[in-house]
Formats: structure tokens, sequence, C-alpha cells
């Protein structure tokens, strides 16, 4: 077997190990690189190179911090709004961020680094989309299904969701990942500096790409959707709006699905799935009736987006 196969084989060893832990993944590289010095494969040196490598990736890749994960939520936003432009209706604004972030208080995670951030794109697509750090986008179409404020409540918890369970950063670091030891595989047994580190650098703002791919084509899983909807409804309960309006909500959408459509129905589980599950977690809860002034500030707010 030449040399160039076995170092290619080592270093992609580990991957398959990956949710069992870095240090798996560190002891897993240094077993393989021992094999391949007693073979005569590779030099003492290169193994240790190797090894040293591995752990330096392993360990930027568990110990993203919460600034790091403003900064890639700020790229992956930079990027989407590359395709969805900006609504520019200031007061709709102003009323989202509101109560975005009044929810976002009642969530398990009530802080981000840069704080939370909700903006309403001018797009007729049903959908929104949580990048990591809290920076939400939402579309004027989605918009549009909602006919009070609970049912806005609703769509914005759930996103508020999708940070608290750090659904994107979670994307990004398994591509991140992928994309590195790829990088590493390539370099077979230099050390992680200069070019080397510079190609791993590359291969991470390539994975910006890719959580952008999973936040607008392929959608979050179903158990990240079903998670992400459970942490609305405990949402909606602490601030005092009715969780089944999320119900509503999904119904709604239901009926707004257009095969093939690059929205909602790409992007997201079957509606049926969730409201049974949603349904299940709210069992026999009774909210409050809806002060009258909470319907009028959500008419006034939506009237650009529903006249």
């Amino acid at each position: 077997m030449k040399s160039s196969t076995v170092l290619f084989s080592l270093v992609l060893l580990p991957v398959g190990l990956l949710l069992c832990g870095c240090e798996t993944v560190n002891k897993v590289t240094e077993l393989g690189t021992t094999i391949a010095v007693s073979s005569g494969v590779i030099q003492s040196n290169e193994a240790n190179s190797i090894n040293r490598s591995m752990k330096a990736v392993t360990k930027t890749f568990e110990d993203i911090t919460p600034e790091q994960e403003y900064y890639i939520g700020r790229a992956v936003t930079a990027t989407l709004l590359t395709k969805y432009s900006p609504y520019n209706d200031d007061e709709l604004t102003h009323y989202v961020n509101v109560l975005g972030q009044t929810l976002a208080r009642a969530s398990e995670r009530p802080e981000t680094f840069g704080g939370y951030h909700f903006l309403v794109v001018d797009s007729d697509e049903v959908n929104a989309f949580a990048a990591p750090g809290g920076l939400i986008l939402l579309s004027r179409g989605l918009l549009k299904c909602c006919d009070s404020e609970d049912a806005l409540a609703a769509v914005l918890a759930h996103e508020v969701g999708h940070v608290q369970h750090q659904d994107g950063l979670r994307a990004i670091k398994g591509s991140r990942l992928t994309s590195a030891l790829t990088t590493l595989a390539a370099e077979g047994a230099k050390t992680l500096a200069g070019n080397d580190l510079a190609q791993v650098t590359e291969a991470f703002e390539g994975s910006i790409n890719d959580i952008t791919q999973t936040l607008a084509v392929n959608g979050y899983s179903r158990k990240q959707e079903t998670q992400a909807d459970a942490a609305a409804v405990e949402i909606m309960k602490r601030v005092g709006y009715d969780p089944n309006a999320l119900i509503a909500m999904l119904h709604e959408m239901e009926t707004q699905l257009k095969p093939g459509a690059a929205d909602f129905a790409k992007t997201h589980p079957d509606p049926e799935i969730r409201i049974k599950n949603a349904q299940k977690q709210i069992g026999g809860f009774n909210a409050n009736p809806a002060p009258e002034e909470r319907q009028r500030r959500f008419d006034k707010a939506m009237a650009g987006i529903k006249g």
C-alpha cells in the first residue's frame, strides 16, 4: 500500500467516530499512526505531526465561543441577504423586533453575544431562517399567513427555539470538520501551520455556504423542527400567548404548500407530523382570551403587509 493512501485512511478514520467525542478521535488517530510507524509506512516524526494536527483541529471545533457563533451567524445572514432584500417598513421591523426579543427573553437562551435581531425580507415565499447567534429572517409571505399577534409569536418563538438549541451551529460544525479533515488528508503529515492553516481556514469559510444550504434548501432535521416547536410552546406559555396558535399556523402553512417550491414546503417536515407532536405537548392548556389591544397593534403593524 502506498504511503499517501495509508495517510489518507489514517486521517479519515476518526470521521465515523466523531459522535463519540474528540478524545476518542485523538486516541484512534494516535493508534493509527502507531501502527503505520511500526509497519514502516511513515516515520515517527511524521506520526507526531499528524497527531498534533488532529488535536489542534478537534480542539478548535469543540470550542466555538459565543462571539465566534455571532460572527458565523452574521456571515450566514449576509449570504442569505444576497438573495432576499430587506422589506422597507420601519414600523413593522420595530414591532417584529420588540415581539421577538420579548419571546427570546423567555427562552432557555435569553441572551446571545450580539443579541437577537429580527428582519422581514421582501419575498412571497412562506419561510423563515434562524442563523447562529440569534439573527432571524422572516419572509413577507410568511407574515401574510399570520392573522393575529399570537400567530406571529408562534413563528418567532419557533425560530428562537432553533437558536436556543444552536441548530445552525451544529450544522456548521459538522461540515467544517469534514472539510478540515479532507484538507489534512491531502496535506499528509505536514504540521498545521502556514499554508496548511490557511487551507483549513478556507475550509471553514466554505462551511458558511454549507449552513446557508441547510437553512435555505435542505432545512433542519425533523427532530430539530420538533424540538423548535416544543421550545415555541413553552416560550409562548411563559409570555402569555396561546400556544394553540402554533397549531393554527401549521394548518395555514399546510394550505400554502406548493409542490416543488423553494420555501416552507422544501425546508420543513410535513406540517401534519409537527401538528400531532405539538398537540401532545400543549395538551389541555387553555390560554386567557387575548386583549383587544393586542389585535389592534398587530393590525396596525401589519397594515402594509396585509394591504
